[in-house]
Parts: C-alpha cells; structure tokens; sequence
C-alpha cells in the first residue's frame, strides 16, 4: 500500500455541515482494498425520494454505471451503496454479480426493491470486487446510520484524494426555505464529460423526478463538465441528485421547465453547490501546486469555446510551464491553433493575470512582464483568450502537471 499523500496546497477545510431530512448516512471499514480507512458509504433516503443522474461517457463504464443507467428511469431512490479502492470495471459477469448481490443486501435492510438502490464505485480497473466484504459490513453500517454522517461519507469515498470534499446551500422553493447539500470525490482521471469522479447531491425539496433530471443535466455541463485535471475521462464517473421531498414546498409540475422563474432561486443554488464541489476537485489534482481558470470569448459558438478552452487546460506544453511559473504565453496560442477549432492568428488575443500581453496577432509592443511574472508565483493563475470572431464564450478550470502526479500515478497499483 502507497504511503498517504501530503495534503494539497490548495486544499480547502469542509464547511460546517448539516442535515437534510429524510437522509441517513455513514461510513464503515470493509477492507475491500485500504487498511485501517473507511472505505465503503451508505446512504438511505425516506420514501418518495426521487433522483436524478449523469454518467461517464466512456465506452468501457462499469458496472455500478450501467446498473444505475438502468434504474434511472424510475425515478426513485431508496438507497446508495458506494465502494471506494475498485472501481468493478472490466470485471464481467463477476462485476454484474457483485452489484446485483450487494443491490439485494442492501434493499432487505431498506425494506425497499434493488432498483431503488443506487451503487458506485472508484478506484482500481480490471479487479473483481469482492461483494462478501460489502454484505459483511453493510448490516453493522447500516444500523449506525445517522442524519450527521456527512464527514465520515466525504472521507469514505476518497481514493487519491488528500481532502474530503462538500458544499452546502440554501434557496426558496414554492414558498419553503430548502437546503442542498452534497460531498465528491476526484483527484486524478477527472475529464469528466457529465461529471466528476464521484458526486452525490441531496436536498429536502420536493421536486419531480423529471424536473430534477432537466436541472442537474443543464448544470452539469457549466460546472463538473468545465474541469479538467489530466484529460483523461474515467470509466466510473457518475453525479446523482437526490431530493427528499422532506421540506414539503407547494408541488412542481413535472412538465415545469429548467428557466421557470419558481425554479430560479434553486438553480442557482444547485449551481453553486456543483461548481464549488466541481472547483474542489481541481484543487485535489494529482500532483497539484495551482489552480488555473481558463476564459475564452470571441469565439464562433460557446460550445467552440469551450473545446478551445479544455485545449488549452489539457495541454501538457501549457500545464508544465504553469508548474514552472513560466509566463509562456505561445504555449497557450499553440493549443488554440491545435484544436481544431475556428481561429484567426491575427484577431487572437491572449492575456495571463490580467495583463494583455498578445493582441491581433501579435506581441504587445512594450508590454511590461513584471506584472505576469508575480501572477505566476500565485497558487491561482488566470487565462483569457480572445479569438476575435463572435460571441461564443466558456470558462473551464484546469491544474498544472507537475512530477508529484508521476509520482503518484506510477505507483498507483502498489
């Protein structure tokens, strides 16, 4: 077993955290891969919770992935087992076996159906998980269940991650005070494509099932969607949106659309909520000493800057010169020219902390790089490229590659 890893620099404390009703949760030690950690969470949630996904969009997802694709449509969740240390990918029939055998142990503690029980799993590909460890630990988990577990599911879920992660808010709804609250968990393979690693969202509203899907697929892609830590999108990654029903707001049609002003202030909100869990993430890269925000604007449509904007947060070239603190800034043009995307070298601008330091095509003549310089010694470098040819715009957050994620993922296994 690897030794613990130090904690981020970036790392941020978990904010006080709450309850929400209707939700009980907790963490126990099943031995599935670490040693004296937690690593296996439980989550049970009252009758009539209804949830929402999004899943990885990797061509070889595993097994907890294809499970929950498959329940999704019903609407309902009574149940979320979660396993951290293997992932339960590219294990066959031995991986859809282990989900359906914990799925069953755990609905007979719920007294619910297997399908309103949700599973996910992160860590190793490729090694059958052992669902005996799971169902030995799960009826001893299960009674210790509590509505302030929220710590020890952060912790549980961790694999390479060196801090728990979470984020709570609050928002109206229909004429009730709500709150959401959520944990994730990422550090490396995060290119995520819908969402991140690993992450769980639970409020107390009372939201059809349908409404919460169109919400949580529309924020995704602003939020978990925009980040990027190595380029590399895993084959586990799942976000779930849980809502209760517990705060007992006035009912919401379920043909109600995502820009219905009674769903404003709670958009918002959910927005947050997955944006700070989203930033956290980054700030746990594999490796990681900054954190790098990326805009672009004047590009052809914002899906094109968004492509142009993960070019240039995925770009080895860019990450290493950042790890560096080399203002490189033809680091950056060279990814805006690469990826295919409409661009014109002589409407190109690019500026690094603020300061324009490339225009139309060209250096800024007597541009003064003392400024720059000193913003690359942050810990938070910003990027802004203009491409000069419409109104397309996109922000992603990415981290600089350093040889601590070498470190890391070549001993990954051992």
């Amino acid at each position: 077993m690897a030794p613990a890893l130090p904690v981020s620099p970036l790392a941020r404390p978990l904010p006080e955290l709450g309850s929400i009703r209707g939700v009980r949760l907790g963490a126990a030690a099943a031995g599935i891969r670490y040693q004296n950690r937690t690593d296996l969470v439980l989550a049970e949630f009252i009758a009539g919770t209804t949830v929402a996904g999004v899943f990885t969009k990797s061509k070889c997802p595993g097994a907890p992935v294809d499970w929950c694709r498959d329940i999704l449509p019903d609407g309902e969740a009574r149940v979320l087992v979660v396993n951290a240390g293997n992932a339960n990918v590219f294990t066959g029939k031995a991986g859809r076996e282990t989900c359906t055998v914990t799925a069953d142990a755990a609905a007979q503690l719920a007294g619910c159906s297997p399908r309103n029980v949700y599973l996910a799993s992160t860590g190793v590909i490729g090694e059958i998980l052992p669902h005996e460890r799971i169902t030995a630990a799960l009826p001893a988990l299960h009674a210790s269940l509590s509505e302030t577990g929220w710590e020890a599911a952060a912790r549980g879920i961790m694999t390479t991650d060196t801090f728990p992660k979470a984020a709570i808010r609050t928002a109206t709804l229909n004429g009730a005070t709500v709150t959401l609250q959520g944990i994730a968990k990422g550090s490396g393979m995060i290119a995520p494509d819908m969402a991140t690693m690993l992450g769980f969202i639970t409020t107390d509203a009372a939201i059809p099932a349908p409404v919460l899907q169109r919400l949580l697929s529309e924020e995704i892609k602003t939020t978990f969607n925009c980040i990027t830590v190595d380029s590399d999108t895993s084959t586990s990654d799942m976000a779930l949106l849980f809502a209760t029903g517990t705060a007992e707001n006035a009912a919401i049609d379920e043909n109600t659309t995502t820009d219905a002003p009674i769903l404003g202030a709670f958009k918002a909100a959910l927005h947050s909520v997955l944006k700070e869990l989203a930033l956290l993430v980054i700030r746990d890269g594999e490796g990681v000493t900054k954190l790098i925000t990326i805009q672009v604007s004047g590009a052809v449509s914002d899906d094109s800057a968004w492509r142009v904007a993960m070019a240039i947060g995925n770009s080895p070239l860019v990450k290493t010169a950042i790890a560096g603190e080399d203002a490189n800034w033809g680091r950056v043009v060279m990814a805006v020219g690469k990826c295919g995307e409409p661009a014109d070298r002589d409407t190109l601008s690019v500026s690094i902390g603020g300061v324009c330091i490339a225009h139309n095509g060209t250096v800024v003549a007597g541009y003064d790089e003392t400024p720059v310089v000193n913003h690359m010694k942050g810990q938070e470098i910003e990027i802004e490229v203009s491409l000069g040819l419409g109104n397309g715009s996109a922000r992603i957050w990415s981290c600089d590659l350093t040889h601590g994620y070498i470190d890391i993922n070549g001993s990954y296994r051992s």
